[in-house]
């Protein structure tokens, strides 16, 4: 009973985590922008940082609108620049801004005095001491985000599916929307989690599986089991929540995919 009490908040919360962003990773799958994450997330870090900078607290409102106000700077980027992609690589952009946010951080902890700790709390976050209450408000966040997905889902997917004549405006609805979950996550899970949770279970079963729908119930499923490894593994072996389910979950693509890979060739 101990073990369910203290891995209950943590677990559902990485429940919500990986309901939002499966679904989030089959749409950068297919728009070809895998590491948009990791960019919107560090940008996310930048806004944080510099908001601690100037001594407000890391869990203020004050605080999250300021990051959540970087990312959509950077959410609008983006979305200008879909529209040149035959000229030049979204993802050269993406990892500009990725190196520039990581780059501005480093910078701005220089001047702070407790910077290594903010920067491993960026990295693997704080999901091991998430409370009901933090649950709830994610919970809210991402289910209007959620919400709005399935109110305009033929125009966010079409922007998504269709890379030709994708409206500027749906792929700035994309990206912003996008900000609003990377920002809340990149609080609670870190960059590394984050990126992991969006990633590990839409690469897995869009691999297996063709339709969407079948594809986003199978990522739930392969990321409510991965989670509940590295919880568990996180409890029994003492370490850090974050780290040990970011090794859970890339271990599995990096041993598993050749086989599957192997298997499509084949067949």
């Amino acid at each position: 009973m101990e073990i369910i009490s203290f891995l209950a908040a943590p677990f559902v919360m990485c429940l919500i985590l990986v309901g939002i962003h499966c679904y989030l990773g089959l749409h950068v799958l297919k728009r070809g922008v895998i590491f948009v994450d990791l960019s919107l997330a560090q940008v996310a870090s930048l806004g944080s940082t510099v908001a601690l900078l100037f001594h407000l607290d890391h869990h203020s409102s004050l605080n999250y609108f300021i990051s959540l106000g970087f990312t959509f700077v950077a959410a609008g980027y983006f979305a200008w620049a879909k529209k040149y992609e035959k000229y030049i690589s979204q993802e050269v952009l993406i990892a500009l801004v990725y190196a520039f946010a990581s780059s501005a951080v480093l910078l701005v902890v220089n001047m702070m005095a407790h910077g290594a700790e903010h920067i491993k709390e960026i990295l693997v976050g704080k999901i091991l001491w998430v409370t009901w209450m933090d649950v709830l408000k994610t919970g809210v966040i991402y289910s209007i985000v959620a919400l709005i997905h399935y109110i305009f889902r033929k125009q966010i997917i079409a922007a998504s599916m269709e890379k030709s004549d994708s409206s500027s405006f749906w792929d700035f609805v994309f990206f912003s929307l996008f900000g609003v979950v990377i920002t809340s996550s990149v609080g609670i899970a870190g960059i590394l989690l984050v990126f992991s949770f969006l990633v590990v279970p839409a690469l897995l079963s869009s691999n297996l599986v063709s339709s969407l729908k079948g594809q986003l119930l199978l990522g739930w499923v392969i990321g409510t089991i991965l989670s509940f490894i590295g919880m568990t593994l996180s409890y029994v072996l003492d370490l850090p929540a974050g780290a040990i389910i970011v090794v859970v979950f890339t271990v599995l693509p990096i041993f598993v995919l050749p086989f599957i890979l192997r298997k499509k060739i084949a067949t």
